[in-house]
């Protein structure tokens, strides 16, 4: 079997050090654009409000998750914008929903997160939820 030039088996290219290429750290960095990091801050909060507040993902009643994000070298700032259902813990879930995007951001981003200010939009019955179009 022969290798193609490059795989693993073949000791005839150089490292990459020897290649002449800077160190990693002086090649540049990686910019992550405020959009991007917020349109991943919405799939996590979709996610986390489903998770932690009990809202089925994409059925009516709540509507999606809003996310404006800034982001800073190094560090990014968050607001989410969201629906709860009523009766819920406000505070208790609010909290749960910031971390869990906050990780999931810093997981996904390498960002570090240095603030999630969350607003509450309205709060939905159950009754509201529920509601189909009407004919």
């Amino acid at each position: 079997m022969k290798n193609r030039p490059g795989s693993p088996g073949e000791g005839s290219g150089p490292p990459a050090s020897a290649a002449g290429l800077p160190p990693p750290a002086e090649r540049g960095a990686t910019v992550i654009p405020d959009r991007v990091v917020a349109r991943i801050a919405t799939q996590a909060a979709r996610t986390a409000q489903s998770r932690r507040a009990a809202v089925p993902p994409d059925r009516g009643g709540p509507t999606a998750p809003s996310v404006s994000a800034a982001v800073h070298p190094g560090s990014v700032r968050l607001h989410l914008a969201l629906d709860l259902p009523y009766p819920t813990d406000i505070p208790h879930v609010c909290e749960r929903i910031q971390q869990d995007v906050a990780e999931r951001v810093a997981q996904l981003t390498g960002l570090r997160v240095g603030e999630v200010l969350l607003t509450v939009r309205r709060l939905v019955t159950a009754a509201e939820g529920s509601r189909g179009r009407v004919q």
